[in-house]
């Protein structure tokens, strides 16, 4: 199965949260449509804006908590090679923003190595205003090679590149200020003004599996996302890991809300299911 064959869900378990922070669902079981953003999906094309705006307004109709946006520039895989686009994240999740009314819409996630820590956070800032406070900013330190190198942005360090990102963002987004100086990113006395519709700010959701990530995980995020699974037993290992950089930072777990992806094999999938 390639990514083009496939469609996916999240769902979410919601523990303590500080009131306001996290989207309340329907039930206590939160479910999420990751929505597609590329080239190469059943029917060749990428979806345009308005395909993708009917599916998120269908999903809004029918109870679906969240919905959930890549954040990719360009995909080659082999043997061919071939460039297969996306569509920016940021700037089309912003226009779902001012066109639906209740569905949360979250970046699954944004790679902290292709915009700038303080303007990330201040994009973030905009789109929760524009949708009045249903954003959700997922940030990961990237995987796929090829989109780095297409556009000039580096491969390597990326765990700690991704540190220091998260180290401006989550300030600016929660106390709407930072001053830090790391070894690959800076905000000088940087203010995030002005404020959205959340005094803290949209929540931070961070995929990882790694044990330094998954300490950054639990020292800066507000939740956390393990994706692509077939089985719902293949989350228990890295729940457990989750547990362990917490207990590690000194954090409860019950308050850091737990994300899962699955996948579903659509109309149009190729392949043994």
């Amino acid at each position: 199965m390639t990514q083009s064959d496939q469609d996916a869900s999240l769902s979410t378990s919601a523990g303590p949260f500080p009131a306001g922070r996290w989207p309340e669902g329907r039930t206590p079981m939160q479910f999420g449509l990751m929505l597609p953003m590329s080239e190469g999906n059943p029917g060749g094309a990428a979806p345009t804006f308005a395909d993708l705006l009917t599916m998120t307004r269908l999903a809004e109709d029918v109870g679906v908590d969240i919905a959930w946006f890549a954040d990719h520039l360009v995909f080659q895989w082999p043997p061919a090679w071939e460039s297969v686009g996306a569509w920016e994240v940021m700037t089309f999740i912003a226009g779902m923003a001012a066109a639906t009314e209740r569905i949360a819409l979250g970046t699954m996630v944004n790679c902290t190595g292709f915009r700038n820590a303080g303007l990330t956070a201040k994009m973030a800032e905009a789109i929760d205003e524009i949708s009045g406070g249903r954003f959700i900013l997922g940030l990961g330190a990237g995987w796929h090679e090829p989109e780095y190198t297409m556009f000039g942005y580096p491969f390597d360090h990326r765990v700690g590149r991704f540190e220091d990102a998260i180290k401006i963002i989550q300030p600016l987004l929660a106390e709407g200020a930072v001053n830090y100086a790391g070894e690959y990113s800076q905000a000088i006395n940087a203010v995030n003004l002005p404020r959205g519709p959340r005094p803290e700010g949209p929540p931070i959701i961070v995929g990882a599996f790694g044990e330094r990530m998954l300490r950054l995980t639990a020292r800066y995020a507000d939740a956390w996302n393990t994706v692509w699974h077939t089985d719902a037993s293949e989350t228990a290992e890295n729940v457990a890991n989750l547990e362990r950089a917490c207990a590690e930072v000194g954090r409860d777990p019950a308050t850091i809300v737990r994300t899962a992806g699955g996948v579903i094999a659509m109309e149009g999938f190729d392949g043994d299911p």
